[in-house]
């Protein structure tokens, strides 16, 4: 493993292999770790269709991984999409990122950030991994794809769906049909003014999602 960069992570190449051959193929991830030996939660964060390293609210999600990894003792784990507009390769990517987490930190908590089409695969990975997601939080969902929400109640996961309402590629009452099938514990946050991006609200969402997952994983 490569040592952390300039800017705060580790570089991480996950290998997954292709049914059809053994040539393998690569997810890219930047893991966010905390420095202390001991740490009994992780986060992975993943963007939306647009592939990449995307991330809502204004480079959330490397503020949010950064602030974690100093402060609270909770590593992080960004993954890039190897084909970010199929929903099972990504859950596969997400279940990969899971895999790893588990094996090198050992953890016992997982919480999962997902953005517009994100939001989808962190809800079908939940539903598959129950045992060990502990809260999920999705920013500017899309409804299809979420079907999983309601097999969510089993290892009483908590579920953070924030949404704008000037969002005119996915409206907000994608978000709010989800709240409507979630089961507690749950919370549906919109903001006005706010589109797709959520860069209008980029603070609030930062604190929100922030302390969202320090209270849900000290609840568990």
């Amino acid at each position: 493993m490569e040592s952390v960069n300039n800017e705060g992570y580790i570089p991480i190449k996950l290998r997954i292999f292709d049914r059809s051959d053994d040539d393998g193929d690569y997810i890219g991830c930047r893991y966010y770790k905390s420095g202390f030996e001991v740490s009994n939660a992780a986060v992975i964060l993943v963007g939306g269709v647009g592939g990449g390293w995307d991330s809502p609210a204004k480079g959330l999600y490397h503020r949010l991984s950064a602030k974690l990894a100093k402060d609270d003792k909770i590593n992080s784990l960004r993954i890039r999409f190897r084909y970010p507009t199929n929903l099972e390769e990504c859950v596969v990517d997400v279940l990969a990122g899971m895999e790893f987490l588990t094996q090198m930190e050992r953890k016992t908590s997982l919480g999962l950030v997902g953005h517009s089409f994100g939001g989808a695969v962190v809800i079908s990975s939940a539903a598959i991994a129950k045992d060990i997601v502990k809260t999920i939080v999705t920013l500017s969902t899309q409804s299809y794809g979420t079907g999983g929400i309601s097999k969510l109640k089993e290892n009483n996961c908590s579920v953070l769906l924030i949404h704008g309402n000037n969002d005119t590629v996915l409206p907000s009452y994608c978000s709010s049909s989800i709240y409507n099938k979630a089961k507690e514990p749950k919370q549906l946050v919109l903001y006005d003014n706010a589109g797709l991006s959520l860069d209008e609200v980029a603070d609030k969402v930062f604190n929100k999602v922030y302390e969202w997952l320090g209270e849900n994983f000290n609840k568990n």
